[in-house]
């Protein structure tokens, strides 16, 4: 990419992430928002989350659901994210396993990361830079503003991503109204940190998600129940 472009890139995306702060005002969409959704399902591409619907990581025609809420910044989440990654795979037939935004305030980066994602996901590439965001969080958790943006745009070259529409696509509206949507149906179901796991409507605790054989037994357990009825 030519110095012009990167100027540009630069201007556009720091103006678009700044703008991302809004949806932390907008208290309207906490609740309203979700009058009568199930935050708890599969949610599809609607006008309130910019068209873009949950990201899943396997396409399957199971009714099991585990959602984890995570915020790239957030270190436990980062730290156990190969874990699920694993567990999404080995289970890839079994469950639907679905990522969403929880942005927590004293993250500077978080939601610039977040954006980057759902600009990846606009090019298919969601869960590879998923992956590429986690794994490199402590090289990009401490930049200020101008070197983070810089910073994923190249995550967004190595991903070989066409960079013009990345930066547009990190503007647009439709990447801030998913973020918000994310945030809402947490403010939903009432959730207040991150990683937090909920599986088919029912909050995972801690003892069990942090550990890895613990939470494939439940997992197992809520399959093999499914499979009796």
């Amino acid at each position: 990419m030519n110095k012009i472009k990167w100027i540009i890139f630069a201007v556009v995306s720091v103006s678009a992430i700044a703008g991302l702060v809004v949806y932390s005002n907008n208290t309207t969409k906490n609740t309203d928002l979700f009058s009568g959704v199930d935050a708890y399902a599969v949610l599809p591409a609607n006008d309130s989350n910019g068209n873009i619907a949950d990201h899943l990581y396997n396409e399957n025609d199971s009714k099991i659901v585990l959602i984890e809420y995570g915020d790239y910044q957030c270190p436990a989440c980062g730290t156990y994210n190969p874990t699920i990654e694993k567990i999404a795979e080995d289970y890839k037939n079994k469950i639907k396993f679905v990522f969403r935004n929880y942005l927590l305030s004293y993250h500077a980066n978080s939601k610039a990361a977040a954006a980057t994602a759902e600009s990846a996901g606009l090019q298919g590439k969601y869960w590879e830079m998923h992956k590429k965001l986690y794994s490199t969080q402590s090289d990009w958790e401490s930049l200020d503003s101008n070197a983070r943006t810089s910073y994923f745009l190249s995550l967004a070259t190595s991903l070989g991503l066409d960079t013009d529409k990345f930066s547009n696509d990190i503007a647009s509206s439709a990447v801030s109204d998913k973020i918000a949507y994310d945030v809402a149906s947490a403010a939903k179901i009432r959730l207040t940190g991150t990683p937090s796991f909920y599986l088919n409507g029912k909050e995972i605790e801690y003892a069990t998600w942090s550990d890895e054989t613990k939470l494939r037994a439940r997992i197992d357990s809520v399959i093999a129940e499914a499979d009796n009825n």
